[in-house]
């Protein structure tokens, strides 16, 4: 009796051990799936993160490309209006220039007027006075005669 207590207790031993065994088996399986479905969940978020750093990372490189270029945009036309002021300026100088050369030739046309002028009296009181000599000597030869 004592012996086919011993052997049932082996046995059910025995059973509960493999009973065990598939259970953590089992066990192991669930946590492995588990592990999986973490790491599947997490890989997928990861790499979304991934996806939007790369497409930041070439956004970026477009925003520094196309501010490179505008400030080259932006100096070229600095130098654009810089020249522009720059012939305004002169454009100013040559009006100023061509106001002084108009005013200098109006004083010489009224001096060459006023000379002109009093050429024309001084010889026009010449001539009064040759036509007044030459008739008074004239006079004087009808006189004597």
């Amino acid at each position: 009796m004592l012996t086919s207590m011993v052997k049932e207790h082996h046995a059910k031993q025995s059973k509960r051990k493999q009973e065990q065994e598939v259970r953590r088996k089992e066990a192991i399986e669930a946590s492995n799936e588990l592990t999986k479905s973490l790491v599947d969940h997490l890989n997928v978020g990861v790499a979304q993160a991934y996806l939007n750093q790369k497409r930041l990372d070439a956004e970026a490189k477009q925003l520094h490309v196309g501010a490179t270029n505008f400030a080259k945009q932006t100096h070229q036309w600095l130098q654009l209006i810089d020249n522009f002021s720059s012939a305004l300026k002169e454009l100013g100088d040559v009006e100023n220039w061509a106001r002084s050369i108009e005013s200098d030739m109006q004083i010489i046309q009224q001096t060459l007027e006023l000379a002109y002028k009093s050429s024309r009296a001084v010889q026009g009181t010449a001539a009064t006075t040759s036509a007044a000599a030459v008739a008074s000597s004239s006079s004087a030869n009808v006189e004597e005669a």
